[in-house]
């Protein structure tokens, strides 16, 4: 990544969080976050530190930061350190917290329960299942 500027490796970490690739993230006080990522693209680890979003993506949160490590040992390492130093300093709210990631409503098919279907069923009459199941037969 390092062709690409920091508002485009901001942008690519933002979306690899959202879209859950976040190996490790915990909610810091102050509705600040931290997650350890690493881009499937290149391999690398990055801590990547920001605010809550409230813009949905639209702007990158104020006082946001990234860390940048050649190696996923080293950012797991480092990852650690901060969360450690933040613990210490009483500012973990949330270790592995999903608080604020991506959208909570999704436009998938409503999910029911399995008993949600209904055995005297209007449609089908039992008359009806037997015609189906073999026309052949006369009721």
């Amino acid at each position: 990544m390092e062709d690409k500027s920091e508002e485009q490796v901001l942008s690519r970490l933002f979306e690899l969080e959202a879209d859950g690739q976040s190996e490790r993230r915990a909610e810091l006080s102050g509705q600040r976050f931290i997650s350890l990522i690493q881009d499937p693209d290149t391999g690398r680890g990055f801590i990547l530190q920001h605010g809550l979003d409230e813009t949905e993506g639209a702007e990158i949160p104020p006082g946001t930061e990234f860390y940048e490590y050649p190696t996923w040992p080293e950012a797991e390492r480092a990852f650690d350190q901060l969360l450690a130093e933040a613990g210490g300093a009483g500012e973990v709210v949330e270790d592995d917290s999903t608080e604020g990631i991506g959208d909570s409503e999704s436009g998938g098919a409503e999910v029911r329960d399995q008993y949600s279907a209904d055995d005297d069923d209007a449609v089908l009459t039992e008359g009806d299942e037997k015609e189906e199941l073999n026309p052949d037969v006369t009721a």
